[in-house]
């Protein structure tokens, strides 16, 4: 970034910065999947909120050798959903350890759209290995073949994104 585009992102009205975090998990079986969450503040009459986009991986890739290659992730059918401020909260509850699952019970959280109905998951596990699942499941309204990404995420990473969320809800709430 030059020093003429840093001056612009700075001069920026608060609403209209877009920082973003992204996780790719890719796997040599090609199940992987990757994230994105990007802050959207909430400013004039707009609500903030977090816009969560996840996509499923498609190829495989060799890092390795002359002709390095790297898995790609589907991002013309990624799935993309807005996490307002009750889904946060939800989250964070779950990341800090106030329950294992977000939703009543664990059931999750719905989104219904006029396109479809999207659930998201995100359990805290123990066992087989500590860490949290991320999965989002996408089923169109009209009929067709439900979309589901599933991430897992090391405690290390719930954390980062914990602390993320935090300090993001001063300019999602206001």
């Amino acid at each position: 970034m030059n020093n003429e585009t840093k001056t612009e992102v700075q001069n920026q009205p608060l609403g209209q910065r877009r920082p973003k975090l992204a996780f790719f998990h890719a796997n040599a079986k090609g199940t992987g999947c990757m994230m994105t969450m990007e802050l959207h503040p909430a400013h004039d009459y707009t609500d903030g909120c977090i816009m969560m986009r996840v996509a499923n991986q498609m190829t495989i890739g060799n890092p390795r050798g002359p002709n390095p290659t790297f898995a790609r992730f589907d991002m013309e059918n990624a799935m993309s959903v807005k996490l307002d401020f009750s889904d946060l909260c939800q989250i964070l509850q779950v990341l800090r350890g106030e329950c294992e699952a977000v939703g009543d019970g664990g059931k999750g959280l719905y989104h219904q759209t006029a396109r479809a109905l999207t659930k998201i998951v995100l359990r805290h596990y123990v066992e087989p290995m500590n860490g949290y699942s991320l999965e989002v499941y996408r089923t169109p309204t009209g009929g067709g073949d439900e979309m589901r990404t599933h991430m897992l995420l090391s405690p290390a990473e719930a954390l980062g994104i914990c602390e993320a969320i935090s300090g993001a809800m001063y300019v999602i709430s206001f």
